[in-house]
């Protein structure tokens, strides 16, 4: 089986060329890639330009469909509640996370958007915690100070 979260990183690092915070996410259908996407928020001058936002977008325009239940997405860094919100409508079966995001985590280190019982969805999340994708957002930061 691919390392789908080594195709993420991928995508992060794409966005630190561009001086984006380093997230990346893809999206994975039959064990194939069908979206990937780096954060563009500054590039695109849009604060909906997340990685799991634009991931989505791309999947649903392969897929011809914007539900994506059978899908699985492998993102760098936890989702914030806006994409965590966007995974749980567009049906998105699971979500592997890189690492925690502390400060405005959607996915059980502030709240638990995707696993909400008061909702009427629920996403599977496993934490694939990956040093590379914690040290990325670390050495980004670290520069912007």
């Amino acid at each position: 089986m691919k390392d789908f979260m080594k195709e993420a990183i991928k995508e992060a690092k794409k966005s630190l060329i561009l001086g984006e915070i380093p997230v990346g996410a893809v999206i994975v259908k039959d064990n194939i890639i069908i979206a990937k996407a780096h954060n563009l928020r500054e590039t695109l001058q849009d604060p909906l330009a997340h990685a799991e936002i634009l991931a989505i977008k791309e999947a649903s325009q392969y897929s011809n469909n914007w539900r994506l239940k059978d899908c699985s997405m492998y993102v760098t860094l936890e989702p914030c509640p806006m994409c965590a919100g966007a995974i749980l409508q567009s049906r998105i079966s699971k979500l592997y996370i890189g690492t925690f995001d502390p400060t405005t985590g959607a996915c059980g280190s502030v709240i638990n958007v995707l696993q909400n019982n008061s909702l009427n969805r629920w996403t599977n999340i496993n934490w694939n915690y990956n040093k590379q994708c914690s040290s990325i957002l670390e050495e980004f930061f670290k520069k912007r100070r």
